[in-house]
């Protein structure tokens, strides 16, 4: 799979309120061990979660990943304080079905189909769903596969205005999902991994359980 090379390439989604805090204290932590933010979730699953979505810049993710994150944005949460009473912190990487967070996300995953959702209504309507045709100037392509009489299939929709992203589940997503795991973990080992017994090659995820301090000490 091409990937056109982005100069400028940045993360569009963006967080509000408490997670944007929480993206905010650990976004340096993980540009320091060479990954980048996807999202950061807060969720009242299990009494609270803060998942941490990342991955490296070429888009793999490892357990071992998962880990090294968690050793080291556990005390950068800890110092800094941003959740209020117990809670959950769970790293993951995307999984396959992915949101598209960066500008070079739209062009990684081209020809797959898609469903975006913007912040403002562009050509009467916020929700859009086609096979996405990569990323030009300041605008995502994609390929509608419904549209009603004169409507334009191909739209143009601005990077800034969109507000979520994300790949539909298929068989041929799950296929270039599988190749790209393969060949990230051949490019980093040399060796060709044996294929998976099961379709998902990303349940890439740690979970570890955070309480806030009792008598001057934060325990687990």
């Amino acid at each position: 799979m091409a990937e056109m090379p982005l100069e400028d390439d940045r993360r569009i989604i963006m967080e509000t309120g408490l997670a944007a805090r929480v993206a905010r204290i650990v976004t340096p932590t993980l540009e320091d061990l060479g990954y980048r933010l996807v999202r950061v979730k807060i969720s009242a699953q299990n009494g609270c979660t803060v998942q941490i979505m990342a991955e490296r810049p070429d888009g793999s993710m490892t357990v071992e990943g998962c880990e090294e994150i968690s050793r080291a944005i556990s005390p950068v949460l800890d110092v800094e304080d941003p959740i209020s009473g117990e809670y959950h912190l769970e790293i993951s990487s995307p999984g396959i079905d992915r949101p598209l967070a960066w500008l070079s996300d739209f062009e990684r995953w081209k020809g797959h189909l898609t469903k975006i959702e913007m912040a403002e209504l562009i050509h009467g309507r916020k929700r859009f769903r086609g096979i996405l045709r990569g990323f030009e100037g300041d605008a995502a392509l994609l390929e509608r596969d419904e549209v009603r009489e004169g409507e334009e299939r191909l739209v143009r929709l601005p990077v800034n205005d969109i507000h979520e992203a994300r790949l539909v589940l298929t068989d041929d997503l799950i296929d270039a999902a599988l190749g790209r795991v393969n060949a990230n973990k051949q490019a980093h080992t040399g060796e060709t991994p044996p294929e998976p017994a099961g379709k998902d090659p990303s349940p890439r995820q740690l979970q570890d359980r955070r309480k806030k301090p009792s008598a001057g000490h934060r325990g687990r």
